[in-house]
């Protein structure tokens, strides 16, 4: 098989392996289970797809940081929800941000985010729809996910548990691929968490690059301030 050849079976492969990945319907031991098998091959398989959402994430994040944030780029405390192999973290570590920390529902996959070094914790067998407590307080400044928001995996309610485990004033940065939004009525559930006060869409960068031919929604929200109710005299 000439070189050619060998780039078609790896794109034709990564093609499958995706849309294979997109009729989970979003059941943690379906998800586990595929990426324990994707893991080995994953880096390739999206990189010859042409996945550019992690890098833009991560320069979001840096945008962010230096918009609003009075902390040094290092100080920031950033979470990496549905972390992967680790592709998003290496490109905020790149830009400067030192404090990522780490989830994802794959064991397997997590393995490969601990060998970038780039981490500060990580862990596996973490379902983003169930965030423990004892791992995820509401301490970070920036949470980032990335490639979750996809057809399959977690649904747009995700986006509450991403707000929990975000600190008042900071923010949540989420890659929406473009199927999904339409499928899932994602904006309608962006203006019920508006209304409910527990995130405000900053803004939103639509139909930017992502991955092969398809591309995907880029939002920045904000947790806002909990304010008490008054007391009683």
């Amino acid at each position: 098989m000439n070189t050619l050849d060998q780039r078609a079976a790896l794109e034709q492969a990564a093609r499958t392996r995706i849309k294979d990945s997109h009729a989970l319907d979003g059941d943690a031991g379906r998800l586990a289970h595929f990426y324990r098998g994707w893991a080995s091959s994953y880096d390739l398989h999206v990189g010859c797809n042409g996945y550019c959402a992690p890098m833009i994430v991560a320069e979001l994040a840096a945008a962010v940081q230096t918009a609003y944030l009075a902390r040094h780029r290092a100080a920031i405390e950033i979470l990496d929800a549905g972390c992967g192999t680790g592709l998003v973290g290496v490109e905020l570590e790149s830009l400067g941000f030192r404090l990522i920390d780490g989830f994802d529902l794959s064991e397997e996959m997590v393995e490969k985010a601990r060998q970038t070094h780039v981490y500060r914790h990580v862990l596996g067998d973490v379902d983003l729809n169930r965030l423990s407590s004892e791992y995820f307080s509401a301490g970070y400044h920036i949470t980032v996910c990335c490639g979750v928001f996809t057809l399959g995996h977690v649904g747009p309610d995700g986006l509450r548990e991403l707000a929990r485990v975000t600190r008042p004033n900071g923010f949540v940065i989420a890659s929406v691929r473009k199927s999904y939004a339409e499928a899932t009525s994602f904006e309608d559930q962006v203006g019920r968490l508006q209304d409910e006060d527990v995130l405000i869409p900053v803004q939103c960068l639509r139909n930017g690059r992502y991955a092969g031919e398809e591309d995907a929604h880029y939002w920045v929200f904000q947790v806002p301030e909990k304010v008490s109710a008054p007391t009683a005299e």
